[in-house]
């Protein structure tokens, strides 16, 4: 049983590709990441969210060992990142903010001189590489001549040169248009289908619920919750909408009741059709206590109309969890 306990877990650690442990980062005495931690596995597509000043692109930073975190582990297949950083990277491709690109070269100029700074890379790599993120057409053509979409996917296919098991991608949907960010999506999706682990941060939730397998939130430097998007959806609070006959009444029934909050009509995105003629009472609540509500409803004489439960997008989940705050 030992045996097969310990082949379990060496199993385990070889599916996961990037592993984040309690990793924290003071900066001139001040906690910037409090406490991170999450797994990417393979072939997972891993969503990273949270409001400007979170800590996304300084985690994304330790990540690629362009700054030191202050305690923590950071393992790259296996390998730490503090301790053998030139082992751990070898696994990674990441572009981080804007990819860069010398505008006067062509897309072949731009990829070969990458090339000069990996062992093993040939022309055939390049050609494999522009194919995949669909440039071949004009690889040979100047960049100044490319579109931003077209900057992006060069800045990918030099992430991809050296055969990344893990490629970390920060923003790549700013300033795309939506036909762009539909490409892209498709893109990561095939690589990931390939058995490629992609780590996106991004500020698009519509995109991170369309794009990941799984998401961590992140806020004030402390991940808040890491899972499916359903996971998540289904593990809050759901939405319940009551409409009395006596709306004034059945609203002091539920603010009288702990477990029940009251949301605000400007702080819900609620469809308008679903909340029907009469005044509406939206609650925050677990979707098990309805039943007795209802029933204390009925002794106390109060009518019920309808009552609709409505599960949160992952829009409305970030911002609960996060207070509200802009998304960045």
């Amino acid at each position: 049983m030992q045996y097969a306990s310990q082949e379990a877990r060496q199993s385990a650690q070889q599916d996961v590709v990037l592993s984040v442990s309690s990793v924290k980062k003071q900066i001139g005495g001040k906690p910037i990441i409090k406490d991170v931690s999450f797994e990417v596995r393979s072939g997972e597509i891993f969503g990273f969210l949270g409001p400007n000043g979170a800590g996304k692109t300084t985690t994304i930073r330790m990540l690629v060992n362009l700054i030191k975190p202050t305690s923590g582990e950071i393992l790259i297949c296996g390998e730490d990142i503090g301790r053998h950083p030139e082992a751990a990277l070898r696994h990674v491709g990441c572009i981080v903010e804007n990819p860069e690109a010398y505008s006067y070269l062509t897309g072949w100029e731009n990829l070969e001189h990458f090339a000069r700074m990996l062992r093993g890379i040939d022309n055939a790599r390049i050609r494999e590489v522009a194919a995949i993120v669909g440039l071949d057409s004009r690889i040979h053509d100047k960049v100044k001549t490319y579109s931003l979409g077209m900057r992006q996917r060069l800045g990918i296919a030099q992430a991809l040169l050296g055969r990344p098991k893990l490629l970390i991608l920060d923003e790549p949907t700013n300033g795309l248009d939506p036909k762009g960010i539909k490409e892209l999506r498709e893109f990561v999706r095939m690589l990931a289908s390939q058995g490629m682990s992609l780590f996106i941060s991004s500020h698009l939730l519509s995109e991170i619920q369309l794009m990941c397998d799984r998401v961590a939130i992140i806020s004030r430097g402390e991940v808040l919750a890491v899972g499916t998007v359903d996971e998540l959806i289904h593990g809050a609070d759901n939405y319940v909408v009551w409409q009395f006959e006596q709306p004034e009444a059945g609203r002091r029934l539920l603010a009288g009741d702990g477990d029940v909050e009251l949301v605000p009509e400007h702080e819900h995105q609620i469809d308008e059709s679903l909340l029907g003629m009469r005044e509406a009472v939206i609650t925050a609540m677990n979707p098990d206590r309805i039943s007795s509500l209802v029933e204390k409803a009925v002794r106390a004489g109060i009518g019920i109309v309808s009552v609709h439960c409505v599960a949160p997008t992952l829009e409305q989940l970030f911002l609960r969890m996060t207070e509200g705050e802009s998304i960045g």
